[in-house]
C-alpha cells in the first residue's frame, strides 16, 4: 500500500484542517509514493522509538505528538531532531503526526470519555477549536457518584497507571462528584473555562505545584494523571484502526511506557 493512501485514511478520522494554527501535523518526513509493508504506532517520535522502527524495518512511523516543531536550518548529526530525521530518511521511512486534530475529531477526549476507559454518559465537549466539529477534551456523567480519592483510582484503573496526582482541598475530601472533566495532555491552561462549564473536578496531565493549589482555592479538584497516562490510549486505537483500514500492512503498537519513574 502506498503511503498516500494511509495517510488518506488517517486524514478522514482527522482532517488536518481541524489542527491548531501552531501545530505541525500530517506528513512530516519521506515520500507520499513510498511502498508500505510494515507501520510502527507510537505516542512520541523519540530516538527509541526510530531506533526501534529500524530494527523493525517499518517503512512508517504514525505518531501523535509530532517530532518537529521549530524550524530547522540543517539536517545533521549536530541537532538531536535533524539527527532522527537523517535517520528516517536514511532507512526510507515515512513519518506521520497526527496532533490537535486528532484531540479535536477523531479523537482522544471522545475515546478517554468513552466506554472503554471512563465510560461517562451525557458527554459533551470542553473546548472548542472550531464552530463545524467537537471540540476538545469531554465532559460527563461518572456511572456513580464518587469522592476525588475514588475518581483518581478509578482513571488509574481505567489507563492502566502506576500513579496519579490528586490536587484537593482537605475539606471536600468526602464529597462525591456525579459529573467530571477530562482534557488528555496538558491541560492546566484551560481549567477556568472548566470551570466555568460547572465541573468541579478536572482530569488533566502536566499540572504542577502553583496552578494546583491555585486550583484547590477555587474549589477545584484536580487530578494530573500525566501527559503519556492518558495520552497512551492513542496507541492502541490507531493501530486496531489502521489494521482495520490497511489490510496487507503489518502494524506494530510501539508503547514505551511513561518517560519518568516516581522512586
Amino acid at each position: 500500500m502506498k503511503c498516500r493512501e494511509i495517510t488518506e485514511y488517517l486524514e478522514n478520522l482527522s482532517p488536518k484542517r481541524y489542527a491548531s494554527n501552531w501545530d505541525n501535523v500530517g506528513l512530516l518526513v519521506g515520500r507520499k509514493d513510498k511502498e508500505v509493508k510494515k507501520v510502527v504506532v507510537a505516542l512520541d517520535a523519540s530516538k527509541c522509538v526510530v531506533s526501534e522502527a529500524v530494527k523493525e524495518q517499518a517503512d512508517m512511523i504514525v505518531t501523535h505528538h509530532p517530532m518537529i516543531f521549530s524550524s530547522l536550518k540543517k539536517i545533521n548529526e549536530d541537532n538531536f531532531v535533524s539527527e532522527k530525521i537523517l535517520t528516517l530518511a536514511e532507512n526510507g521511512i515515512a513519518y506521520y503526526a497526527m496532533h490537535t486534530n486528532f484531540d479535536t475529531v477523531g479523537g482522544m477526549g471522545e475515546l478517554a470519555a468513552g466506554p472503554k476507559y471512563l465510560n461517562l454518559s451525557e458527554t459533551e465537549p470542553l473546548i472548542f477549536e472550531s464552530d463545524e466539529v467537537d471540540g476538545m477534551g469531554r465532559g460527563g456523567r461518572l456511572p456513580f457518584p464518587m469522592t476525588g480519592e475514588e475518581v483518581a483510582r478509578y482513571v488509574k484503573d481505567k489507563f492502566g497507571l502506576s500513579f496519579i496526582m490528586l490536587y484537593q482541598d482537605e475539606s471536600i475530601r468526602n464529597k462525591k462528584f456525579e459529573k467530571i472533566a477530562i482534557l488528555p495532555g496538558s491541560g492546566k491552561s484551560e481549567m477556568e473555562a472548566v470551570r466555568e462549564l460547572g465541573y468541579e473536578v478536572y482530569i488533566t496531565g502536566d499540572y504542577g505545584h502553583h496552578p494546583g493549589i491555585d486550583a484547590m482555592d477555587m474549589g477545584m479538584t484536580i487530578i494530573d494523571a500525566t501527559h503519556y497516562g492518558l495520552e497512551h490510549i492513542f496507541v492502541s486505537f490507531i493501530a486496531d484502526y489502521l489494521r482495520k483500514k490497511c489490510k496487507g500492512v503489518e502494524v506494530v503498537e510501539l508503547d514505551t511506557g511513561c518517560p519518568f519513574a516516581v522512586i
